[in-house]
């Protein structure tokens, strides 16, 4: 059997227990039903505010994405190597000849399928709704489809981290405790900080230098800065989310932070499952 052949059956593998676990149709539910509220909500303005109902719903689905996607694929991962251990069958699995590097890729690939699936289905209901109400224009699709990409590739970063947390954390409940307390940290309290840092400021050296860059630094608002920026002049966003109109670097050095969050966890993961006993 080839090294192919090994991570297609480790992939189908994932996507049967995700299936029989009913996390692709929680995980497709969830994003499915918020993004229909906010689709349906979100849009109502459009007229006032004379903005394309679908463009403003993305700008409403990009902050949505910040917390959902993430806690989504944390919960997806957190006993991808734990799990195996608690049950004992990483020892049987790495007893065949699969490598390490091709499990932990295949179960990768098979956990980014199960959120690519949900942000799919999910987003494109609520975008269907929209077009049906509200008609469609190219602004509105554009957006929609960098939305859907971004929200991927933040699906993947979490996925990445959640898997390192799984390998590091051998217990199934004490991964899942680290990986809801790094969901809280880094989607909540950073924010939190950073707002708290901006009212001790007032609108000095802090507000103006600081900031934007450690917005870049945070996987998810980097993922919110972007559709945001690429949202600028068509939707009209405010407080923290207005930052993207202000931004001292391109906007695309937040999908560059977004690569370099996928590039660093992958590893992090590789290194720590390298270390992993069964």
């Amino acid at each position: 059997m080839s090294a192919f052949d090994r991570t297609a059956s480790i992939v189908a593998t994932e996507l049967r227990l995700a299936s029989r676990n009913s996390w692709i149709l929680l995980a497709t539910g969830v994003l499915g039903a918020f993004a229909l509220a906010l689709a349906f909500l979100g849009s109502g303005p459009s007229g006032a505010l004379k903005a394309d109902p679908l463009v403003l719903t993305a700008a409403s689905l990009a902050t949505l994405s910040v917390y959902l996607v993430p806690l989504i694929a944390l919960l997806l991962t957190y006993d991808t190597v734990a799990g195996e251990i608690e049950r004992g069958t990483l020892a049987l699995t790495l007893a065949t000849p699969v490598s390490r590097a091709e499990l932990l890729g295949a179960k990768f690939i098979g956990q980014l399928l199960v959120v690519t699936f949900a942000i799919a289905i999910g987003y494109g209901v609520a975008a269907a709704a929209v077009v049906a109400v509200h008609g469609v224009s190219d602004a509105g699709l554009t957006a929609w489809g960098v939305l859907g990409g971004t929200a991927i590739l933040l699906g993947a970063v979490f996925i990445a981290i959640g898997t390192a947390i799984s390998a590091a954390s051998r217990q199934t409940g004490t991964a899942a405790a680290i990986s809801v307390a790094v969901w809280l940290v880094v989607v909540v309290l950073y924010d939190l900080g950073l707002l708290a840092g901006l009212i001790l400021d007032g609108g000095g050296t802090f507000a103006k230098v600081v900031f934007p860059y450690l917005v870049l630094a945070n996987p998810g608002d980097a993922f919110r800065l972007f559709n945001l920026a690429m949202l600028s002049g068509v939707a009209p966003v405010a407080g923290i989310d207005g930052l993207a109109a202000t931004l001292p670097f391109s906007p695309f050095a937040a999908l560059g932070a977004l690569g370099l969050w996928l590039a660093a966890a992958l590893g992090l993961a590789h290194l720590v499952f390298r270390r992993t006993t069964p």
